[in-house]
């Protein structure tokens, strides 16, 4: 099977099986979900969810958040991993967003990562989450899936190894969804440690599977 022949077929099965694909993280807004990804790092999108309503309340839009003081929002956000670094974050996003971007979130990854708390991951999903645009954020999930099903070679090492080989070979108008299913596979049946292959439908392409028979 050529490397071409595994995409289509992967990408076709995802396409009929998860058509409707999308993020798990709760927002209204770009800046809502900015907040939102910055506070999943390292944490689930469900734990996010449950702490994001109490925060938006507050904090509704940037110009809010970036005149809250540490002792306001730490409490918010102290179920969540990492909450010190996470709340000096949110402060300085907040504060750099009213500053250099007129209050709005920048959609370049060159400017998104020029925001504390943002690095390139966080900035390919909010550029493909909220404006299509074909960019792979590699966080666990996707690094896992796309090795085990031969979709990337092994020696890629880093995320932005995996990031570029997705990118040359998915369609560029399919980018922006396929982050999404590669990331829910991993999430739900390509689990890390105990990954549920015998109700997986792609167990004929994926090397993983193969080596356990």
């Amino acid at each position: 099977m050529t490397k071409k022949e595994r995409y289509s077929l992967i990408l076709d099965y995802f396409q009929k099986n998860d058509p409707d694909a999308e993020t798990e993280l709760l927002y209204d807004s770009p800046y809502q979900l900015l907040v939102a990804v910055i506070l999943s790092a390292q944490c689930t999108d469900k734990r996010v969810n449950l702490t994001t309503p109490s925060i938006f309340a507050k904090y509704p839009i940037p110009e809010k958040m970036a005149k809250a003081s540490f002792d306001e929002l730490f409490p918010l956000i102290r179920s969540i991993s990492y909450p010190n670094n996470k709340t000096k974050h949110l402060i300085g996003m907040a504060n750099m967003l009213i500053e250099k971007f007129n209050g709005e979130v920048p959609m370049t990854v060159d400017e998104l990562v020029l925001l504390p708390g943002v690095g390139r991951k966080t900035a390919n999903v909010i550029t493909s989450v909220i404006d299509q645009q074909p960019n792979m954020a590699v966080d666990t999930h996707v690094f896992r899936v796309s090795k085990r099903l031969g979709l990337v070679s092994q020696k890629a090492s880093t995320p932005l190894a995996v990031e570029k080989e997705l990118i040359k070979h998915i369609p560029t108008e399919m980018v922006h969804k396929a982050h999404h299913w590669l990331i829910l596979h991993g999430r739900y049946t390509c689990l890390a440690r105990s990954p549920k292959c015998e109700g997986c439908g792609l167990q004929g392409m994926c090397y993983y599977y193969s080596k356990l028979k």
